[in-house]
């Protein structure tokens, strides 16, 4: 994910697009500050999973502030907020589709051997072990949760 967006960076430059450059550096600078709390914290760089969470987080900080935008009759900056939000998942790795996210909680559910509600925190575990940066997991929790009731 680093060198997809360092390489959108470059062309956002090259081509003279400033609002996409900007985007671009405070996705960067994001990045670098957790690698930076990383270190200090005694690990290495960040992987790519907790880059999707920043990425994640970025883009529905700029949705909230569109919205909130849009509700002041501030349309204009509403827009590109929320061009801003789709800038930023373009570089997220693509979801799982319904069904297959619905297989996943099945099958997480199976292998647990999860038999009530008190097993949806394992079975989220290994869901997130497996698909951390494909699955909504607020979603995958509400599919857990109607399996095990």
């Amino acid at each position: 994910m680093r060198e997809q967006i360092a390489v959108a960076l470059q062309e956002a430059c090259t081509s003279g697009d400033k609002r996409r450059a900007c985007l671009l550096r405070l996705i960067n600078a994001a990045i670098r500050d957790r690698d930076a709390a990383s270190r200090m914290a005694g690990r290495d760089k960040v992987p790519d999973s907790d880059i999707a969470g920043i990425l994640q987080l970025l883009a529905e900080q700029r949705e909230r502030s569109a919205n909130d935008m849009a509700e002041k009759g501030r349309n204009e900056d509403a827009a590109r907020e929320r061009a801003d939000a789709a800038t930023i998942r373009f570089f997220l790795p693509a979801a799982l589709p319904v069904v297959e996210m619905v297989e996943a909680c099945r099958q997480a559910v199976s292998d647990t051997g999860a038999k009530g509600l008190r097993d949806v925190g394992r079975c989220m575990s290994a869901i997130k072990e497996r698909y951390h940066d494909k699955v909504d997991m607020v979603q995958a929790s509400g599919v857990v949760r109607s399996l095990l009731s």
